[in-house]
C-alpha cells in the first residue's frame, strides 16, 4: 500500500484522491437537490404558519439552510454531507486529518457559494496536486475517498 503526504497534513493512502473531482461534482448536485427540498419545505411551512406575512423575509432561506446543512453534516461523526456519503467521500482537516469543526465546514459552504460569482476559481482544482478547490484551501480542508 502506498501513501502520499499532503501539503502540510498527515499521510494518506495514494488512492485517497482517485476520482474525487468527479465524485464531488455528483455529490454537489445531490446536495443541492436536498438543500432545495429542505429550503422549500421550511419556506412553505413558514408561509402557511404566518399566513403569508413572512413572505418578505423568506428569500434568504436557501443560503441559511445551505450554511447549516453543510456545517452540521460535515462536522458530524460521518464527516460528510449526504451527497458526499452517497459518493463515498469525506472531508477532513488539512493539517491534522481529523474531523472538521462546524465553523470550518460552514465557512467551506460560504466560500463555495461565493465562488459561483467567480467561476474561474474552480480551475484551481486542475493544477492542485490533491484536486482541491479554492474554497477547500481557504477553509483548510481536504476531501478524500472514504478510508
Amino acid at each position: 500500500m502506498s501513501y502520499a503526504n499532503t501539503v502540510s497534513g498527515p499521510m494518506l493512502r495514494a488512492d485517497s484522491f482517485d476520482g474525487v473531482r468527479t465524485r464531488r461534482v455528483i455529490a454537489i448536485c445531490l446536495d443541492l437537490i436536498l438543500v432545495s427540498i429542505i429550503a422549500f419545505v421550511i419556506w412553505f411551512a413558514l408561509l402557511i404558519l404566518t399566513f403569508g406575512l413572512s413572505l418578505v423575509l423568506l428569500p434568504p432561506i436557501f443560503p441559511l439552510v445551505a450554511f447549516f446543512y453543510n456545517g452540521l453534516t460535515v462536522s458530524g461523526w460521518r464527516m460528510a454531507t449526504p451527497g458526499m456519503r452517497a459518493m463515498d467521500l469525506e472531508m477532513r482537516m488539512e493539517a491534522t486529518g481529523g474531523r472538521v469543526p462546524f465553523i470550518n465546514a460552514a465557512a467551506h459552504a460560504l466560500f463555495f457559494y461565493l465562488s459561483w460569482m467567480f467561476p474561474l476559481v474552480f480551475l484551481v482544482t486542475l493544477v492542485d496536486r490533491e484536486k482541491r478547490f479554492l474554497h477547500d484551501i481557504l477553509a483548510q480542508v481536504v476531501v478524500i475517498r472514504r478510508l
